[in-house]
């Protein structure tokens, strides 16, 4: 697959890429930062080894090493929550950008990342948003991708349903091959009986 090298310019031009202009422009927001993290080739790999090889969103393979990063993790703990929803936001951009770069395409569907802290009622309080359990802290979902062509591997799911089909597939010829009911009795019993009432109906004891 390509590398993918995404530039302010790519970013602004994109089509959901523009509406964060705002973010672009605070320079209290990390996104240079953010954006070289996602410039990495070895990174943009782990985002499909997450999907292909461990079946969660792409983010969940660079997340944690993301919210490392000293400015990413100062700004989500200090700033007000709408602004660190913007970044959050601006993150999942990116990531999409990369994944159909190299060839990927959304599902339409979220993958978990984290338990999100109780809160109670709406709150301004920084860093209120925070997980208390999963891989991430900061992150609650991100989006899940695919290849068009077909994963190269079956989810769990997938693989308990046809696990399950030729279960029952197996066990209803195996009925068979013994003499189910559509086979007649198969204990011999009622048979013997059957015979003994027509040998008494001819005379024959």
């Amino acid at each position: 697959m390509p590398d993918i090298r995404i530039t302010r310019k790519d970013f602004l031009e994109d089509r959901q890429g523009r509406t964060f202009a705002d973010v672009l422009n605070d320079a209290e927001h990390p996104f240079d930062d953010v954006l070289e993290f996602f410039n990495d080739k070895e990174r943009q790999r782990r985002l499909e080894d997450s999907e292909i090889h461990h079946d969660r969103p792409a983010l969940a393979g660079v997340v944690r090493e993301l919210e490392s990063l000293e400015s990413v993790d100062r700004f989500l703990g200090q700033k007000h929550p709408r602004l660190t929803k913007r970044l959050r936001q601006v993150v999942g951009v990116l990531v999409r950008m990369i994944m159909e770069g190299r060839g990927w395409r959304k599902t339409g569907r979220k993958g978990s990342l984290g338990v999100r802290a109780k809160i109670s009622g709406r709150t301004s309080q920084p860093g209120t948003y925070h997980n208390t359990g999963g891989l991430a802290f900061w992150f609650l979902r991100a989006e899940r991708y695919e290849r068009p062509e077909g994963m190269p591997y079956r989810s769990v799911r997938q693989r308990r349903r046809a696990h399950d089909k030729d279960d029952h597939a197996g066990q209803k010829s195996k009925r068979r091959a013994k003499g189910g009911p559509e086979a007649g009795p198969s204990n011999g019993k009622a048979s013997s009986r059957d015979d003994a009432g027509s040998l008494r109906k001819k005379g024959i004891r």
